[in-house]
């Protein structure tokens, strides 16, 4: 069998090759527009990447404002090209490494230093806090209880600023104080005028103070007194002093009577000139009598006003005297009118004159003794004391 051939006939030819040839007359004009548009589309994509790589940011400094245009990408790029410098202690509001966003808003806030003085060293410090409060405690510092701080804690930090933290400790002890006795004398009319005798023997009482002591840095910067009481009551010494009169001896002639009263006229004439007087059942010789003597008193409580005296001997309340050295001497014994014997232990810028300052252990009692004028008794460096 033969093959059978397809039949080819002169009009399938021809329409073949027409539609090539038609083909080859558009497809460059379809590629020539093809390329047009995608050149286009690639002009949009670039012109919409390169508008959206500027990026409107605003930085502020230390309160300060700047607006800028970036195409950067990180922070760190942006302060560079601006160049901004930023120290290890300040503060951002986003890392170095953060990618900016347009609109952001960059805050960047420079740190202080601060030189701080705590706890007995000395150390530089950074801060960003705008109040010294808030830089203490963000650099954590604390106050306790009593503690100070130099300057306030609502000082605005600055640039070099010098603070100082002092801390503050109390103590409360106890100090023992010795209170003297009086001496009592009482009439005893079986005994012999010019006879004496105890009758009760005196005993110093106690009183416990207590002391509150205030120490800075571990440093003692004062101490005062809050508070006493008596522990121990002073026993009073008593004396019998007799008031019997002396039987009186017989006169055997009348030269020895003529003798007699020229002895007892001797002796009375000593007696006047020897300078005696009565007081608080004592009889003693004196120096030197001061009229109108201006009073007044004061306290170891007070600020500034120690416990040691002008003369090294410690304050003791019913003892120790300011005086005028020049009027009277330190050491001396005097017998004041109302208040008894003192002793010129202490002086003071505004003793002058005739001006004695008495001490009280409580500063309330020496504001309440006011200013008096009272006589007072200069005795000598030995105090009066009975037999």
């Amino acid at each position: 069998m033969g093959v059978i051939q397809p039949e080819v006939t002169h009009d399938s030819q021809s329409s073949s090759r027409s539609i090539a040839l038609r083909w080859k007359q558009v497809n460059p004009r379809v590629l020539s527009l093809a390329g047009a548009a995608l050149i286009v589309i690639a002009l949009f994509i670039l012109l919409y990447a390169h508008g959206q790589s500027i990026k409107a940011i605003t930085l502020v400094i230390d309160g300060q404002v700047q607006s800028l245009e970036t195409r950067e990408t990180l922070l760190s790029e942006v302060l560079a090209k601006e160049q901004i410098s930023v120290q290890p202690h300040d503060k951002l509001s986003i890392g170095l490494s953060d990618e900016i966003q347009d609109g952001d808003r960059v805050v960047i806030t420079r740190a202080q230093k601060i030189s701080l003085t705590a706890d007995g060293a000395t150390k530089t410090l950074y801060t960003t806090e705008g109040a010294l409060g808030d830089a203490i405690a963000k650099l954590g510092y604390s106050l306790d209880g009593d503690d100070k701080i130099f300057p306030s804690l609502d000082t605005a930090v600055s640039s070099g600023m010098e603070v100082k933290i002092v801390r503050i400790t109390k103590q409360k002890v106890e100090r023992s104080v010795s209170l003297p006795f009086r001496v009592i004398k009482t009439a005893d009319p079986s005994l012999y005028v010019g006879d004496v005798r105890v009758a009760q023997a005196g005993k110093p009482g106690v009183m416990i103070q207590h002391i509150e002591k205030i120490y800075q840095d571990g440093e003692l910067a004062s101490m005062s007194m809050i508070g006493k009481e008596v522990q121990t009551i002073t026993k009073d010494k008593v004396i019998a002093v007799g008031t019997k009169a002396v039987p009186k001896p017989v006169v055997a002639t009348t030269k020895t009577s003529t003798a007699s009263k020229t002895t007892a006229k001797s002796t009375k004439t000593a007696a006047v000139s020897s300078k005696v007087v009565h007081k608080a059942g004592i009889d003693f010789e004196y120096k030197k009598v001061l009229k109108n003597v201006s009073m007044t008193a004061y306290s170891s409580e007070e600020p500034g006003i120690g416990t040691r005296t002008a003369s090294g001997t410690r304050v003791t309340e019913g003892r120790t005297i300011a005086v005028d050295p020049n009027v009277i001497p330190i050491g001396w014994w005097v017998y004041i009118e109302g208040l008894g014997f003192r002793r010129a232990e202490d002086t003071g810028g505004a003793i002058k004159g005739n001006k004695v300052d008495v001490y009280y252990d409580s500063l309330s009692h020496a504001r309440n003794f006011g200013r008096k004028s009272r006589t007072v008794y200069v005795i000598g460096p030995v105090k009066p004391e009975l037999d």
